[in-house]
């Protein structure tokens, strides 16, 4: 069992930058692969981009590629999401998830409470 927890929500203009934080409690996190999704009012929850259990590789959504990056500390139970240049698009609830896979097609078992990202244009 994993425990998650984002933060680091909150209201950013356009262009600017946030930095959201995923601290893991429980089982350690380097038994999985950690993905970060988001949800938009009236829209579906998407992948925002995922990296693997040792942290190597990353991969990410095409509409935040070269503007996000994911990292992650196995030894802090920590895994984090930099967004620069946001744009009003983004505004969402933002969630990590464990599974199995650290891309859109594996299986996320384990899921945060989320937190609100909001972008003014």
């Amino acid at each position: 069992q994993v425990q998650l927890v984002e933060s680091g929500g909150g209201l950013v203009q356009a262009g600017g930058s946030l930095r959201l934080s995923c601290a893991a409690s429980g089982r350690t996190i380097s038994s999985y692969a950690m993905g970060w999704f988001r949800q938009a009012p009236g829209k579906e929850r998407a992948f925002v981009g995922g990296i693997m259990r040792s942290g190597n590789s990353t991969y990410y959504a095409d509409f935040v590629k070269g503007r996000f990056t994911i990292s992650r500390d196995n030894a802090k139970k920590m895994v984090y999401l930099q967004m620069n240049s946001l744009k009003p698009e983004d505004t969402a609830v933002y969630y990590c998830a464990a599974g199995s896979s650290w891309t859109p097609f594996g299986r996320y078992d384990y899921w945060g409470q989320g937190t609100q990202v909001t972008v003014s244009s």
